[in-house]
């Protein structure tokens, strides 16, 4: 029987936390769903290759698990959560598949080069690039943006696709893909989250356009726009009230579990999808996205 959304996952409240930011799986109240038990691959990438930034945990970790039932390899690039990371890569291998860890920082081009020719050493191949790496602070006043962090927020969450787009294309055959997460903050921002939703917006338009760049190569560039989503990012960059009713407003009650997004993904990299490019694909819980 299909599952009903509005009780598909955990509601708030939840208890009140607060991380230190980047933030670890196992702190949150409650644990992620990553689909480590309800993922059925169906071989749809069997013998492929997938790198995933930010594969450490919420829906990088999702997605890297999805890929690898599917039959895929999986890199996972993520900044400094090892633990998290390994878990990641635990998952992946328990599917039968290969699975490497790399930290650092995808702010820095050499760094995603070394991811892309990593990536295409060990497993012989690149076929699937998810940008989904994320940096987000929350602050109530415009003042309290500083250089640094606006800096950082972009070279994070936009410039490193740049980096790894570029990278990876000179190793992708016709029928691969680069997906890229957005968020539901490029149409409906929070003020608070200011620079992370110009991002976001940016992340969209630069979707559209290196579609039409790749298109005559044969690489389709999609990306998907997650509304809330309960991971580790919360309790690390929100209030700890805020944290508590995360998710809450949506239509459904409540956040997405990270697995309920891992499906998008895989949709827009297979052969379902051939004629699907420049996309972004919403998963807002019943959100509206212009």
């Amino acid at each position: 029987m299909p599952k009903d959304p509005r009780s598909a996952g955990p509601k708030p409240p939840f208890p009140k936390q607060k991380q230190p930011a980047p933030g670890e799986t196992l702190r949150l109240d409650p644990i992620p769903d990553h689909g480590e038990q309800s993922y059925r691959g169906s071989g749809r990438f069997e013998g492929c290759a997938v790198l995933v930034t930010g594969g450490d945990s919420g829906i990088g970790r999702a997605v890297a698990i999805a890929f690898a039932r599917e039959g895929a390899d999986v890199a996972i690039a993520y900044l400094s959560e090892h633990e998290d990371a390994e878990e990641t890569a635990r998952w992946v291998k328990a599917a039968g598949r290969k699975a490497f860890a790399i930290a650092g920082d995808i702010g820095d081009e050499r760094h995603c080069e070394e991811l892309v020719r990593r990536t295409v050493d060990t497993f012989g191949r690149l076929d699937v690039l998810v940008n989904n790496s994320a940096f987000q602070r929350t602050h109530e006043k415009l003042e309290d943006f500083t250089r640094e962090e606006i800096e950082t927020t972009f070279r994070t969450n936009i410039e490193s696709m740049f980096f790894l787009a570029k990278a990876a294309a000179r190793h992708m055959k016709p029928g691969s893909s680069i997906l890229n997460t957005t968020s539901i903050q490029s149409d409906h921002l929070s003020p608070q989250l200011l620079a992370y939703a110009a991002t976001k917006g940016a992340i969209s338009n630069f979707t559209a356009g290196l579609a039409q760049l790749l298109a005559p190569q044969g690489i389709r560039v999609n990306a998907v726009a997650p509304g809330p989503v309960w991971t580790p990012l919360i309790p690390a960059t929100m209030p700890a009230e805020k944290t508590a009713h995360f998710g809450e407003d949506s239509p459904f009650g409540r956040p997405a579990q990270p697995a309920e997004l891992a499906g998008a993904f895989v949709f827009l990299a297979s052969d379902a999808a051939t004629y699907v490019s420049g996309a972004m694909l919403p998963v807002t819980g019943g959100k509206a996205m212009l």
